[in-house]
């Protein structure tokens, strides 16, 4: 029996990676889990992924995942993009819910009271030259520590639909 169960959970991962490679938009995503299952104002999470065209226009996105113990509606962020000699070429406040008025959940739900969300900071954004860039994810709000955030990452993808 437990070969059976081997043989189904490596057949589970192996279509959810051949899944994963089959997203023709996904240029770079990634997660940075809190273990501690809170996340602090001095962690500054921090993304680096390459640009191969500059003439390619890009979404961005900004990942959450929160479990029902956050307190709060909302969650504040601050994105910082910046190219690889550290210039910053953007800088930008974003808030988003992750609890709708009457205070269910917003975002999908995978695995019991876990819910993701991922939110646009830049959509149709040309990159001004190809080579490495870097996002930095700062939390701001007016808790030094924001329970019930697990994890927090970066999607950038092709903007397929401005060509």
């Amino acid at each position: 029996m437990p070969a059976r169960r081997f043989l189904h959970l490596f057949l589970f991962f192996m279509l959810v990676t051949l899944l994963q490679g089959c997203d023709e938009r996904r240029v770079f995503e990634d997660n940075k889990e809190f273990v501690q299952r809170y996340w602090l104002v001095t962690d500054e999470p921090s993304f680096e992924f390459h640009v191969d065209d500059s003439l390619q226009s890009y979404n961005l996105y900004y990942n959450v995942r929160n479990s029902i113990d956050y307190r709060w509606d909302r969650v504040f962020v601050t994105w910082v993009l910046s190219d690889s000699t550290g210039q910053e070429l953007s800088r930008k406040l974003v808030y988003n819910n992750l609890f709708d008025p009457t205070g269910r959940p917003t975002g999908e739900s995978g695995i019991g009271d876990l819910y993701d969300h991922q939110f646009p900071v830049a959509t149709h954004y040309h990159f001004p030259h190809a080579g490495k860039y870097k996002i930095r994810l700062l939390q701001f709000s007016r808790q030094d520590t924001l329970q019930g955030i697990l994890a927090v990452g970066v999607r950038v993808e092709k903007d397929l639909e401005s060509q």
